[in-house]
């Protein structure tokens, strides 16, 4: 039984090299597993073939932005209601006056369907016909690193798989020369930068290949992808061959996926030196492009990082994370989210619009979301962590535009009318993408996993 999957390394390693500049194998029997994922056939037609994932780290205040609660502002400075704030979790208000604290901006209706938000998305209200506001998000997670483990992984446990490695374990990738799940991170400059950490794009106890690669804004994209100073293209590829016989060979007397792992990603590498360059090279966009995002490109923002998020779409990587660390406003709330909306809005209307007239947003799903809310009460001049109510929006491959889903209560406290949960939100995507959440699992540990759990249901709604 040790020897029955012991070609595995031996085919990944024939599949990989096959058909490549200076590699030569026999076989490429295993190029399509490899290729395609673990789905040999999903489980319904698609409307998305890629996912762009963008989280606005820190905590994205829903009542600055996407849900208008007029009864807040009368109650301002009042004392929040005892039947909803009694035994509720809370961050750091505990033990502390729970005064209401009014919306800091003014909202208004966008476009023909008039969907509602800040009056400050000037931009973003441009496209309001493309997008789909929720309003009924609640999370399981108060702090911020727990419930971003929670929304990538749909659990608070850590090291369980991220959604973009469930995504490329069970879709594959459309591009031979990047990986199949890119991050990139940017930093605002108006609220607290809560860290990030790498194992919020792991692959968990999926193989390692399906874990997300974090791409660099500035400089270089990935770490000693230059290939070393008087060393071409052909004796590199000599050397990753020699390393990819070796890792072969043990892999005939190992039964172990990781060494099929490495002989992969080894070839990606040596074939991301050519691709990556060209990928980052934005000097060929024309012009209008640049004024349409607001960057140059390659100046490590938000708006350069949407603009390489379009163009790794068009080369075929299915699953983009952009992170954008700024809305942790327990203070100054009413400024620093005007300077922080100002940072993404111009940036996410231009990718809208550029998918759009490429063709491309037709099957591209778009996800703007964060970890949680903000409280109705008053942390001084702004608002503590609040897992009970918070708003995403997404656009794109089989979303209807121009609908505001689900409400909060009165107050902006519970998430009260076509509640959706982080499994909900999961599963709706893997339906786009053409997967059933129930019947894409992975055996660890004598269990069938999931990315639902033991819950979550498609919120058909929102659905064109």
């Amino acid at each position: 039984m040790g020897k029955a999957g012991a070609g595995i390394g031996s085919l990944a390693l024939a599949s990989l090299l096959h058909g490549h500049s200076g590699f030569s194998a026999e076989s490429n029997s295993g190029a399509a597993r490899l290729a395609v994922g673990a789905l040999q056939k999903l489980h319904h037609a698609p409307k998305a073939q890629r996912v762009i994932f963008m989280v606005m780290a820190g905590g994205m205040s829903h009542l600055e932005t996407f849900d208008n609660k007029p009864k807040l502002s009368e109650m301002h400075g009042q004392p929040m209601p005892a039947s909803l704030t009694s035994g509720q979790p809370i961050a750091q208000l505990q033990g502390k006056a729970l005064n209401c604290f009014a919306p800091q901006h003014p909202f208004k209706k966008f476009g023909q369907s008039g969907v509602e938000m800040s009056e400050l998305f000037v931009h973003l209200g441009e496209v309001a016909d493309d997008i789909c506001v929720i309003r009924s998000l609640k999370t399981d997670a108060i702090n911020h690193d727990p419930a971003h483990t929670f929304m990538n992984s749909g659990t608070t446990i850590s090291g369980r798989p991220s959604v973009g490695a469930w995504l490329t374990y069970g879709l594959g990738s459309d591009s031979a020369d990047l990986p199949g799940f890119v991050v990139m991170t940017s930093t605002g400059k108006f609220g607290q930068s809560q860290p990030i950490s790498s194992r919020q794009w792991s692959s968990g106890f999926l193989p390692s290949r399906f874990q997300g690669v974090e791409f660099k804004s500035v400089g270089d994209p990935v770490l000693y992808v230059s290939r070393p100073h008087g060393v071409s293209s052909s004796q590199q590829g000599d050397v990753v061959q020699a390393i990819n016989q070796l890792n072969g060979q043990f892999a005939e007397v190992v039964d172990d996926l990781e060494v099929a792992s490495r002989v992969s990603q080894y070839e990606l590498a040596f074939r991301m030196q050519s691709s990556v360059p060209e990928l980052m090279d934005v000097s060929r966009e024309p012009q209008h492009v640049f004024d349409l995002y607001g960057t140059k490109g390659g100046d490590g923002s938000f708006a350069s990082n949407c603009l390489l998020a379009r163009r790794l779409a068009e080369k075929g990587v299915r699953f983009i994370q952009l992170y954008h660390r700024d809305w942790d406003h327990h203070g100054g709330i009413k400024d620093h989210v005007a300077g922080t909306i100002k940072e993404v809005d111009q940036p996410v209307s231009a990718l809208i619009k550029d998918l759009k007239q490429r063709d491309m947003l037709k099957d591209t799903l778009l996800v703007f979301a964060t970890e949680f809310g903000r409280t109705p009460m008053a942390q001084g001049n702004g608002r503590d962590h609040h897992m009970k109510a918070f708003s995403i929006w997404m656009a794109g491959a089989g979303i209807r535009g121009g609908l505001m889903h689900g409400n909060t209560d009165e107050l902006g406290y519970n998430a009260a009318e076509d509640i959706v949960t982080v499994h909900d939100l999961h599963a709706t995507m893997l339906h786009l993408l053409g997967v059933d959440h129930l019947r894409l699992t992975y055996r660890f540990q004598s269990r069938d996993f999931r990315l639902t759990d033991v819950s979550g249901n498609v919120v058909s709604l929102i659905l064109g």
